[in-house]
Parts: structure tokens; C-alpha cells; sequence
């Protein structure tokens, strides 16, 4: 049986869901549900990642000081993992986050643009700090520059690299195709981290194991952004059943979930009309809300919205975007 690492990035992803509002004692107790069921890695911070808290991407409800120090108290045995976006986060981001006590930071760029990355994975490496780094909209790429970007990243530091499904676009066979190119291009373990908007996060979670992934994200109850996260309770039974250990206490998980389903959310995601639109027109979740509210605002149909923003191919940084397509739409509409 091949081992597979489970990272929960529950308490930085979830938060999409939540507008970044996740309080000191939801950090706490569900930190410390996760401890208990030996999760190997729990992420946490704002959902777009160290330094993100803004108006443009929302204010969270406490500072990532203070995230930080309660999750790193509340883990005994689970590390810590934190995630930075450049052009959001900075080195003094980093910084702070390696005084935390941080175990593993994942930097995050889109999937043709690594170099970004690169002087933050060299620093990293000099505060010998596990460094990672994932490639985002990764459905914009092909399997072979997939692979010539997770080289580089490799080349500037990186101990792990992988890829995020972040509009929930891919089917198995596209994961399997992309994980096993990226695979046979590295000698580090390569990530797989998926989104659900087409029901398919733990099929292609499972598809990236069976092509060569051991890195594998899971947030409990599928917390995040849009239809959320591949479900965490879910994900690690079957990879079990598939032939892959995670080391995780089963029950132990169930009441992780339950607690996150508490404390955490309003309800569980649900892979809804516009999460689906999302997911074909491969547009990041995290844009919903704004796009619900400003299509409200102008009228305009949020579907039309997300399949505009898939054909400019928006990204995550690309908020304002919004507001240009709904504006234009808006003017259409009224011509």
C-alpha cells in the first residue's frame, strides 16, 4: 500500500464560504478536532492566504497573528501549514508566519507564472522551513507545461509541488493525465488539491493518487469556497479502500466533520446551479459572492457573468474583473 499525506486546509479554504469571518474559538476546536485525528497538516488562514485580509478580498475577522498563534497552540501533534499568494502576501508575511511556529508554507501562483514564486521559495528554504508550491487554474495548462512549471518550481526550492483545480473544472482523466506528467517530471511528492463544482473532487482526488500524487487536500465537509472542497470524510475512507494508507483515526475525523458542521458553517456546501456554471465556464469559486452581489445590484443573470469571466479567463487577483462584466452586461441589456 503507498502512503498518502493529507493536508486540511479547512480553516484557510472554508473560509471563502464564511467571508473570511472564522472566529478564535472555531480556529481552536476545530484545530484540535483535526489534531486528534492525526491529520498530518492543518492550513489555516484567510482564504486568499497570509497578508489577503482587504477590502478588495475581504476583511477577516481576526489577524493572522492571531490565527496563527491559536492554531499553533491548539496542535500537538498535526503541523502547521500556512498558504501566500504573491501580490497579497509579502516576505514580512513570511516572516512572521515562520516566528509562529509555521511548518509548511505553500506558495500559490497561477499555473504558467512560477518564476513568481521564486525568491519566496529560496527565502523559505533559508529559514529551513518546508516549502511548497502550487499551480493554480491549473485546467488553463497543458499536461507538458504543467509539468515544465513543477520543474522550476523544484528548481527554486520547492519540496513539494502540485496543482489546484481551483474552478472544480477537471474530470479524472484530466487529473490523472496532468499528475502523471508532473510526476514523471519531479523527484519531490506532487499535490493534488481539488474543488467540487462538478461533483467530482474525491473521483479526481483518488485519479491524482492512482497517477502519482502524495499530497492530497481535503477540508472537512467539503468547507469552501463555492461547492466546495473535496470532502475530507469522504476522501480518506475511500483512498483507504483504494489501497492507500493516510495514518488518520476514522471516527476520530467523523467528529471533526460534525464539529465543523457545528461550529464552522451555516450549512455544507452544495454543488448548486451556479457552482456548476462555475465549474464548466472555469472561473475560480472563490468569485460567487461578489458575482451574486453585483449581478443583483445590476440585474444582469450571474450565469452570463461566470461564463464571461471563464472566456477572459479570469483568475484569482482578478476581483475587479467582476465589475467590468456586469457593468458591460448591464449596458447590453439596456441598449
Amino acid at each position: 500500500m503507498s502512503a498518502v499525506v493529507i493536508h486540511d486546509p479547512t480553516l484557510r479554504d472554508g473560509q471563502h464560504a464564511v467571508r473570511h469571518q472564522l472566529g478564535v474559538a472555531a480556529l481552536r476546536g476545530y484545530a484540535q478536532a483535526a489534531d486528534a485525528a492525526g491529520i498530518p497538516v492543518v492550513e489555516v488562514g484567510h482564504g486568499n492566504g497570509l497578508g489577503a485580509s482587504s477590502l478588495q478580498a475581504g476583511r477577516a475577522a481576526v489577524s493572522d497573528d492571531v490565527m496563527l498563534s491559536t492554531v499553533r497552540e491548539a496542535l500537538s501533534t498535526s503541523r502547521m501549514g500556512v498558504f501566500m499568494l504573491p501580490g497579497w502576501g509579502t516576505s514580512d508575511d513570511l516572516r512572521k508566519a515562520v516566528a509562529h511556529g509555521t511548518d509548511v508554507v505553500r506558495i500559490g501562483v497561477h499555473c504558467t507564472e512560477t518564476s513568481l514564486a521564486e525568491r519566496h521559495l529560496e527565502f523559505l528554504r533559508e529559514q529551513e522551513t518546508e516549502a511548497h508550491c502550487v499551480l493554480l487554474m491549473s485546467h488553463m495548462a497543458t499536461p507538458e507545461e504543467l509539468a515544465e512549471h513543477a520543474a522550476s518550481a523544484v528548481g527554486y526550492g520547492a519540496q513539494a509541488v502540485g496543482i489546484m483545480d481551483s474552478a472544480g473544472h477537471f474530470l479524472p482523466a484530466d487529473v490523472g493525465e496532468r499528475i502523471g506528467a508532473m510526476a514523471a517530471a519531479v523527484d519531490v511528492p506532487v499535490i493534488f488539491h481539488g474543488h467540487n463544482n462538478l461533483g467530482m473532487a474525491v473521483a479526481n482526488s483518488v485519479a491524482a493518487a492512482e497517477a502519482g500524487a502524495r499530497i492530497i487536500d481535503g477540508c472537512a465537509r467539503g468547507f469552501g469556497a463555492g461547492a466546495g472542497n473535496t470532502q475530507l470524510e469522504v476522501l480518506v475512507p475511500v483512498l483507504e479502500r483504494t489501497g492507500f494508507t493516510t495514518g488518520i483515526d476514522l471516527y476520530a475525523l467523523l467528529d471533526a466533520a460534525e464539529f465543523a458542521e457545528r461550529e464552522l458553517m451555516p450549512a455544507p456546501p452544495v454543488t448548486g446551479s451556479l457552482s456548476i456554471v462555475s465549474g464548466l465556464a472555469g472561473v475560480f469559486s472563490g468569485f460567487k459572492h461578489q458575482v451574486l452581489d453585483h449581478s443583483a445590484r445590476a440585474g444582469v443573470d450571474a450565469r452570463d457573468v461566470f461564463f464571461e469571466l471563464g472566456r477572459r479567463q479570469a483568475i484569482a487577483g482578478q476581483e475587479d474583473l467582476i465589475r467590468d462584466v456586469v457593468a458591460e452586461l448591464s449596458g447590453k441589456a439596456g441598449a
